[in-house]
């Protein structure tokens, strides 16, 4: 019998996608002076084989000055002939297998690590509330400098589409700049982009209808949004409610729904080091695996386009429930691909019930060291380690190599925090 996975979905703008799953966006941080290569090429081409019918690039971003990491991919002027090249096969390499690539562009504000620039561009000059400063403090942008984030944006989509990707997904999510326009608590302006939640929309949305006359009618066009921030006094749902009615004004194609940001990292599936602020949703998220599914579906009411709900699924069953009972349209599958490419194809196949996700096993001791210690700093220690194991696994994949089942926690969030240095360090010379 055929899995409701596995059925095409149809866009809005005629394009089609050849089934319900999306490898969901990891940032890669493997570009080699903010350059694709052919290790973006190894790497897609192994999750081209997922069996998910979408893949969706980490961010690339369209400010140099402005990274989520040293080892991202940057557009933010048209590439030279050896760059478009090199995206040209990055694209190929994920569409080997009939899979639809797609490219997340980003614009990373204050959430851009101090290594890269102690003085970021922000909504305001609030810095983020995290120990360790590993970020500067932010300036406040002026009008001028929003309208060049509107026409990076545009750039970039229309560079993704010349390079051969299928579309494009403007990150509005995870407290990136647009996410920061949206926050009542990381934007205090009192102009025309701050204020009430339709200024501070109005980045977001006038993003989408430059990247829209940029790419055309035909092109597919998508948003990810948060559901809320989980702070108090932050992005809410009912604000995302409103912003997704926004959005069904502009002809976009797929809308996915996430939640949380740097300072509440609720995209982890973790709590932060502040008390979260909970949000109405049906009760029934407690009896289910992933994180933003009955959001994802609250805002359907709202949505004239498809949606996306990724964050924490595992199992057949919970993502054929999540698409039958019409709480998504797809299902994104983020971390289970470091682990084993090949996981998301072997679940349609029926050779597994259910994905693996070796980080989430690993930590860095038992007890009160545990992922669910009572102390806020280790819990974050441990859910920093367990991403650094990805990102690790990621490197090995881009290089042909074995994931590294056998490292530790400690192993690998000291062995990515030296490679970011490297990377800082290179990029400024």
């Amino acid at each position: 019998m055929t899995s409701i996975l596995e059925q095409p979905l149809d866009l809005p703008c005629g394009a089609q996608l050849p089934n319900r799953l999306c490898k969901a966006a990891m940032t890669e941080q493997i570009a080699i002076g903010n350059r694709a290569h052919e290790g973006h090429v190894r790497l897609y081409r192994a999750w081209g084989e997922s069996g998910c019918g979408m893949l969706l690039t980490g961010n690339v971003l369209i400010d140099r000055h402005h990274l989520e990491a040293p080892g991202n991919v940057v557009i933010d002027a048209r590439p030279d002939a050896d760059h478009m090249a090199a995206l040209k096969a990055w694209a190929a390499a994920g569409q080997e297998h009939g899979a639809k690539m797609w490219m997340q562009i980003s614009h990373a504000g204050r959430q851009t690590p101090k290594l890269i620039n102690e003085a970021p561009h922000a909504p305001s000059a609030v810095p983020l509330a995290l120990p360790g400063g590993q970020f500067g403090k932010p300036v406040a942008m002026e009008g001028h400098d929003i309208r060049k984030v509107i026409e990076g944006f545009a750039l970039c989509a229309s560079v993704a589409r010349e390079a051969g990707f299928d579309g494009v997904q403007v990150h509005g999510a995870h407290g990136y700049l647009i996410s920061q326009f949206l926050n009542p608590r990381a934007n205090q302006r009192e102009d025309e982009w701050g204020g009430s939640l339709e200024n501070r929309a109005r980045l977001l949305l006038e993003t989408v209808e430059a990247v829209r006359a940029a790419v055309g009618t035909d092109f597919p066009v998508g948003v990810k949004l948060n559901s809320a921030d989980f702070q108090t006094g932050g992005f809410s749902f009912e604000e995302c409610r409103q912003v997704v009615a926004w959005l069904s004004e502009k002809k976009i194609d797929l809308l996915e729904i996430s939640g949380g940001n740097y300072e509440q990292p609720k995209l982890l599936g973790i709590e932060g080091l502040q008390a979260a602020e909970d949000q109405p949703v049906r009760e029934s998220t407690k009896a289910r695996e992933a994180f933003f599914v009955d959001y994802a579906g609250e805002v359907r009411g709202e949505a004239s386009m498809p949606v996306m709900a990724t964050g924490g699924f595992r199992s057949r069953v919970a993502m054929e429930e999540a698409v039958s009972a019409g709480l998504a349209d797809m299902v994104g599958i983020g971390a289970p691909l470091c682990t084993d490419p090949r996981g998301p194809a072997k679940l349609l196949a029926g050779e597994i019930d259910r994905l693996e996700n070796h980080s989430k096993g690993m930590r860095l001791g038992p007890g009160f060291l545990g992922p669910n210690s009572s102390i806020g700093l280790i819990k974050m220690l441990n859910a920093l380690g367990q991403q650094a194991w990805n990102y690790l696994a990621i490197l090995a994949l881009s290089e042909g190599q074995d994931v590294p089942m056998r490292m530790s926690l400690l192993q690998a969030y000291n062995r990515h925090q030296k490679r970011l240095k490297q990377q800082a360090k290179a990029l400024s010379q």
